[in-house]
C-alpha cells in the first residue's frame, strides 16, 4: 500500500509540463487516450467525497490577449499539439482548449495561458 500511496503523491504533485508528456507517452506507447486516463484518475479520487462537486472542468480560450505568439506557443507545449493546430485554436478563439480535465490541471493550464497573455474561463 505504501508503495501505492506514493505513486499517488508524485502523480499529484505533477507540474502541467509532466502531465502532458505522461499524457504522451501514456498515448504513444501504451495507447491510452489522454482523456481518458483524466477521467479515470479523476474519478477515482473522488470517490469518498459523495459531494456535489464538479470534478471535471473545460478550459476555454476566451481572447489571445496583445502577445498571440506566446498565447499559441503556450497552446502547443500544454496540449502536445502541433504548432498549425495550436494555432487554429488560439485564432477560433473563444474557443475549448482541453475538457474533461481535473480541478488541478485546469488551474494549472489557466495559470500558464494567462502567463502568456491570454483571457481564459474555467466551466
Amino acid at each position: 500500500m505504501a508503495d501505492l500511496k506514493q505513486f499517488a503523491e508524485q502523480l499529484v504533485n505533477l507540474s502541467v509540463k509532466e502531465v502532458n508528456e505522461l499524457a504522451t507517452i501514456l498515448k504513444d506507447e501504451y495507447g491510452i487516450e489522454p482523456a481518458a486516463a483524466a477521467v479515470v484518475v479523476a474519478g477515482g479520487g473522488d470517490a469518498a467525497g459523495g459531494g456535489e462537486e464538479q470534478t471535471e472542468f473545460t478550459v476555454v480560450l476566451k481572447d489571445a490577449g496583445a502577445s498571440k505568439l506566446a498565447v499559441v506557443k503556450a497552446v502547443k507545449e500544454l496540449t502536445g499539439l502541433g504548432l498549425k493546430e495550436a494555432k487554429d485554436i488560439v485564432d477560433s478563439a473563444p474557443t475549448n482548449v482541453k475538457e474533461g480535465v481535473s480541478k488541478d490541471e485546469a488551474e494549472g493550464l489557466k495559470n500558464a495561458l494567462e502567463e502568456a497573455g491570454a483571457v481564459v474561463e474555467l466551466k
